[in-house]
């Protein structure tokens, strides 16, 4: 008798942070909490979790925080690593943690490391994951996450409703997805603070990438570069010799880590805390239609003052 394996089952990992900041540049700055501080973060992080919840209505679900702002090990092995961003402030930083303990009232499973980024949870997760029967759905607009796509994986920009899978990277950034740490090892990432190779934009990494496969076969071959019909192929070579290392720990920095410590199970959506999401709707001051959404979100009643 022949059986047929099961189609893997979605596990949603989102990236918080980028919601969270969406909403603290998009959200009108008129929400306070009960001391004055301002919730509009909050307040916009909570309409985009209530929206996700209502179109999937997944059973497992992870949401993934940024802790390791300026202190984590990339810091360690460069420590100009994002130093061209300015420190959150005070408001913003306890936004965040508002939006953790929201995360935690509904039931969700909260991921956060002090040594590890949010783009490293959401691959250690995803990879443990896959070996138990799982599919990645990654709710994100950020580039670097399309390198941790496979077969049955998919990344969702959630604000433009865009989704890819592995097959459609390409197309987006010039290259495959298990190519995308090489590319942004050549080409840099500003967003990070990371340089790359001077002399090495988009195109011509991505037709070294092309050509050679990955940035070791290419860093092994680099007196073939200038024989390829590339503009300037001569001085991309040399480039390449001078530079060679600092490629190769550029590239430690745009390779998502996928060993960083997880809790035990398999992220499931679990019960809510009606207490805790009474108090967070009270100190928050959420209003009626935000607290009603909340509580029928999380399976529990709610009772108007």
């Amino acid at each position: 008798m022949t059986t047929v394996d099961a189609a893997p089952r979605p596990l949603y990992l989102v990236d918080a942070s980028m919601y969270v900041f969406r909403a603290w540049h998009s959200m009108p700055n008129e929400f306070t909490d009960a001391d004055g501080w301002p919730t509009n973060a909050v307040h916009g992080f909570a309409r985009f979790l209530l929206e996700l919840l209502d179109r999937t209505r997944p059973q497992h679900i992870a949401i993934a925080f940024d802790e390791a702002l300026d202190s984590c090990f990339r810091n360690t092995l460069y420590p100009a690593y994002k130093a061209n961003r300015d420190a959150a402030p005070d408001e913003l930083k306890r936004q965040f943690a508002h939006c953790k303990a929201l995360c935690i009232a509904l039931g969700f499973a909260v991921l956060a490391h002090n040594d590890y980024e949010a783009d490293d949870l959401i691959g250690s997760a995803l990879v443990r994951q896959r070996a138990h029967g799982y599919r990645g759905v990654i709710v994100s607009a950020d580039k670097d996450l399309s390198q941790l796509l496979a077969e049955h994986d998919e990344q969702w920009d959630y604000a433009r409703d865009q989704r890819w899978g592995a097959d459609g990277v390409k197309a987006r950034q010039g290259v495959h997805a298990h190519q995308v740490a090489d590319y942004l090892a050549l080409t840099g990432d500003a967003v990070d603070n990371i340089p790359g190779v001077p002399g090495v934009g988009a195109k011509t990494a991505a037709v070294l990438l092309a050509h050679f496969g990955s940035l070791d076969a290419l860093l092994a071959r680099i007196d073939e570069v200038p024989f390829l019909r590339l503009r300037g192929a001569a001085g991309v070579a040399v480039k390449l010799r001078e530079h060679r290392e600092q490629a190769l720990l550029w590239r430690r920095l745009t390779t998502i880590a996928l060993d960083a410590p997880l809790d035990a199970g398999h992220f499931e959506r679990g019960n809510a805390d009606a207490q805790m999401l009474g108090m967070l709707c009270e100190a928050l001051r959420f209003g009626p239609m935000t607290r009603r959404r909340l509580h029928a979100a999380a399976g529990v009643e709610y009772a108007a003052a």
